[in-house]
């Protein structure tokens, strides 16, 4: 039997969970749900209202999904400065890790893993920008070591930097990943995933090509695209990675392009019709090994997507 994640991706397709954000937009948050009334500190729940968090996880296990994101997305170093934790960011990411564990644990029908989330840092070290470009290199790597090693102590599967917008950051990150992994004398897989805009390309101009290119060789074990647009506008990218018979792919669209209503993003694909989707795209290039969803998705849509992939692999 298969006994990490990168030896199961070998032998099946993983499917991952779907959106974080979204779902705890949906339980309509006060200021005193958070930390200290810290609105929008959504991984402050962690401490506030970690039932919250344990529900997400669980619901989208019980609908199929191998694998589950912490809610650590914004859990680097400068992230959580801006509310007040900055210092206790190692043992921080400890507990998001631990808290998903714990949920993971009350499945026992087959292999689930925890996937420790990195987003982006909320600067962009490749830009001219005088806030946003304000960071070092060393500094944005600096912020991602401490999240690295609170995500590795915790006894994560892997490690996902997601969400990526500019390929300076990125290599950054996994650089951190490799530093806090020798700290630790610890190895995890590395997923370094990137988001494109419907052209292909990331926020500052990086096609996906060069920002494959760039990071291919930093010792990460599967490159992936999530985020940004539906699954049809990922699939030109998707077909120029499967021709590099190189890394496995993951695959994690939103639910359809957002759509501005009200001043507030809509995600309008229906879980069938992202099942269709994908369904397309993992029959078609071999190399796509992981999918599931981004911003939009629910219990719903993984669990759509968990039958169509039972359907592939009987």
């Amino acid at each position: 039997m298969p006994h990490s994640l990168l030896e199961e991706l070998n032998t099946r397709i993983i499917l991952f969970d779907g959106a974080m954000g979204t779902e705890i937009q949906k339980l309509f948050p006060r200021p005193e749900d958070f930390p200290d009334n810290k609105e929008g500190f959504n991984d402050g729940l962690n401490l506030t209202r970690p039932e919250w968090i344990k529900t997400i996880h669980r619901q989208y296990l019980a609908s199929g999904a191998d694998c589950i994101e912490t809610n650590t997305f914004g859990s680097n170093l400068y992230k959580l400065q801006e509310y007040g934790y900055g210092e206790h960011t190692v043992d921080f990411n400890t507990k998001a890790v631990q808290l998903a564990r714990e949920v993971c644990n009350e499945f026992r029908d087959k292999p689930r893993y925890v996937i420790g989330t990195m987003g982006p840092s909320g600067f962009l070290p490749s830009s001219n920008d005088p806030d946003l470009g304000s960071k070092t290199p060393d500094q944005i790597k600096d912020c991602y070591v401490p999240q690295s090693e609170g995500l590795i102590k915790g006894k994560v599967d892997a490690i996902l930097i997601e969400t990526s917008q500019d390929i300076l950051e990125l290599k950054m990150a996994i650089e951190a990943c490799h530093e806090a992994m020798d700290n630790l004398s610890v190895e995890v897989p590395i997923i370094a995933n990137i988001t494109l805009d419907q052209y292909g390309k990331m926020l500052l101009g990086t096609p996906v090509q060069a920002a494959y290119t760039t990071v291919s060789n930093m010792g990460i074990d599967v490159f992936g695209l999530n985020c940004s647009t539906g699954p049809s506008e990922m699939v030109p990218s998707v077909r120029w990675l499967n021709e590099q018979e190189d890394l496995p792919i993951l695959v994690m669209p939103n639910a359809g392009i957002p759509q501005n209503e009200g001043g507030k993003a809509i995600y309008r694909m229906t879980p069938t019709e992202i099942a269709q989707k994908l369904e397309h795209i993992v029959t078609s290039f071999a190399q796509v090994r992981i999918i599931g969803g981004c911003c939009g998705t629910d219990a719903n849509h993984i669990h759509e997507l968990q039958t169509m992939l039972e359907k592939h692999q009987k």
